[in-house]
């Protein structure tokens, strides 16, 4: 049996033993699926990934373990009958809740919404395995699979330390120096903050929107002429929104994460990770243009993107599990110094049209976080169209509040250009 202990960044992600935090990541088909093609897939998946072979070992609860298990049961399907077209956001945010603790219960579901020539099909995953790559990873395979039964998928295996991606030439003792140094100071700065039992304990909610395919190629063709990335765009947008609709209560930043397989081409772009270096982004007081602001967003990623380096994070990351748990409990209580988390996943490589159905949409992942601060946008693009989900806590940011965020931004967007 494989094993290896969670990395500092799947830990805050696993959060604890009692509390699930889900990514949930819909499609929807139209045309005739047969169950046993699902199952086969589902059969093929597992045995290439080792995390969906995996279970989470907490013998010893300050340092869980994964452990690939070869005679782990099949990860489960879940059929429940459509009756809506919001069927998948009902169960999405139930499937946000569900636990994943059983022995011998993979770290994945599948459910599948049946209608009779309409269906959706939503994988339920753990955030401690997976990215938001993984998850789109995992749904194209489905869908080939279901459309090619017969193909066959290369499995890989489970990396065993951070340091398989340590560069050569890593000076292992002069870092960790360092990192004994930053260890103290996090222990330090957690010995000053005094503790908080503030929760969010209102209801966690998603708001799902598309914008349709003119808007979304106006948006594009605009971002190419003013020679800014349509992600600097949202960027600014939102914080603006967040601007004009909270006031001063406004953070005036936004986090966002950054693909890591860009930086460690080790990690292959179909294989399952959960770590997403992350760049903080900051709206300028006193400029109101949106272009020249994009323009400068763009600038200021495409720097710390530049001076990021992937590999240290992670290793530098494992030096700090003695913090972890405070770590988590400040994410529980404080509100944080942004407004939003915001990941554009970007446009999806996946096809819309099989042998046998049609992919007719895809829905942007949403998760729950349970943070005190748990604004999240999730932005996608298929078939032309923009795609978005965003998720917050009615505590901390109503939802009212939310869509009139959410409707400003568009406005701004879509004006701007």
């Amino acid at each position: 049996m494989i094993e290896r202990k969670l990395m500092m960044v799947e830990r805050i992600m696993y959060v604890d033993a009692e509390t699930p935090l889900n990514c949930v990541f819909a499609a929807k088909i139209s045309g005739e699926i047969a169950e046993e093609h699902l199952r086969n897939a589902l059969n093929k998946i597992q045995q290439k990934h080792p995390l969906l072979r995996s279970v989470i070992s907490i013998e010893d609860a300050k340092q869980p373990r994964f452990a690939v298990k070869e005679d782990m049961e099949s990860i489960p399907l879940h059929i429940v009958q459509r009756q809506t077209d919001m069927d998948w956001l009902t169960a999405s945010e139930r499937e946000w809740y569900r636990p994943f603790k059983a022995d011998n219960t993979p770290l994945a579901q599948l459910v599948w919404i049946k209608g009779n020539s309409v269906s959706e099909l939503l994988w339920v995953l753990p955030h401690c395995i997976c990215d938001g790559t993984s998850i789109v990873t995992l749904m194209r395979e489905l869908l080939h699979l279901l459309d090619n039964p017969d193909k066959e998928l290369e499995p890989y295996q489970l990396f065993e330390s951070v340091h398989e991606f340590l560069p050569q030439g890593f000076e292992l003792q002069k870092k960790s120096r360092r990192a004994k140094f930053y260890l103290l100071l996090a222990r330090f700065f957690f010995f000053l903050q005094r503790k908080s039992r503030k929760r969010n304990l209102g209801k966690n909610y998603a708001m799902h929107w598309k914008l349709d395919a003119e808007t979304t190629a106006a948006l594009t063709q605009g971002c190419k002429d003013q020679s800014i990335s349509v992600h600097a765009l949202l960027c600014t947008a939102f914080m603006q929104a967040f601007r004009e609709v909270q006031g001063k209560a406004a953070k005036n930043k936004v986090i966002s994460p950054v693909n890591i397989r860009h930086f460690i081409p080790e990690i292959e772009q179909d294989h399952m990770f959960a770590f997403a270096p992350t760049v903080e982004l900051s709206l300028k007081k006193g400029n109101d243009n949106i272009v020249d602001t994009a323009k400068d967003i763009k600038t200021a990623l495409t720097q710390k993107i530049e001076k990021m380096d992937a590999r240290e994070l992670l290793w530098m990351g494992e030096q700090m599990h003695p913090v972890v748990e405070r770590m988590i409990s400040m994410l529980k209580s404080s509100p944080g110094g942004h407004d939003v988390t915001l990941s554009n996943i970007g446009k999806l490589q996946i096809p819309n049209e099989y042998k046998n159905f049609t992919l007719e949409t895809i829905y942007s992942p949403t998760v729950a976080f349970p943070w005190l601060n748990s604004n999240t946008l999730v932005a996608t693009t298929f078939n032309q169209q923009m795609d978005f989900t965003f998720m917050s806590n009615e505590d901390f940011l109503p939802k009212e509040e939310a869509i009139k965020i959410k409707d400003k931004a568009i406005a701004i967007m879509t004006l701007s250009l």
